[in-house]
């Protein structure tokens, strides 16, 4: 009696026998793979940019943009509680930037379903909050910012929102 046969509690072990034992392994093998395909394919589709050749066709503008945005030098802390998304902003010299229409888009990392665009109001100081509700879990936020001389600015954040 070979050790198959003891383990599967057969007399003897034949052709059908294996058989089924491969269409088991692979058929659970092939539903575990369609099941991780369809849940890839019906949730974030991993598109960032819509024709990469286009895209890279603006890099060197968009890094001129971006390294103009860095010489500014400002900065942003977030902090969300109660329903109340709020940001602090600051400049190179830690001087709150006053008078500034700031815009947050804010989403999950993976996927668009549930982004929220948000106006952030001044409440004085460096600090400005938007209502806004937000489930528990990992949020992405796309800062827009027309300071007070025109300058724009745009920055991204990834914050963690506790239960």
């Amino acid at each position: 009696m070979t050790t198959i046969e003891r383990i599967l509690g057969l007399k003897h072990f034949t052709g059908w026998h294996m058989l089924g034992v491969l269409f088991l392994f692979f058929g659970t093998i092939i539903s575990v793979n369609l099941t991780l395909a369809y849940y890839a394919n019906s949730s974030w589709t991993g598109l960032v940019v819509k024709n990469s050749y286009v895209e890279s066709q603006r890099f060197n503008d968009v890094t001129a943009e971006k390294r103009r945005q860095a010489a500014l030098g400002w900065s942003a802390s977030t902090s969300y509680e109660n329903g109340v998304f709020s940001l602090d902003l600051t400049d190179a010299e830690g001087i709150a930037i006053r008078d500034a229409v700031v815009t947050a888009l804010i989403g999950h990392p993976v996927q668009d379903r549930n982004d929220k665009t948000v106006t952030l109001l001044a409440e004085g100081g460096a600090r400005y909050a938007g209502d806004v509700m937000l489930e528990s879990g990992i949020w992405n936020v796309d800062l827009s910012v027309t300071g007070p001389k025109g300058e724009v600015w745009t920055h991204s954040i990834r914050f963690l929102v506790k239960e």
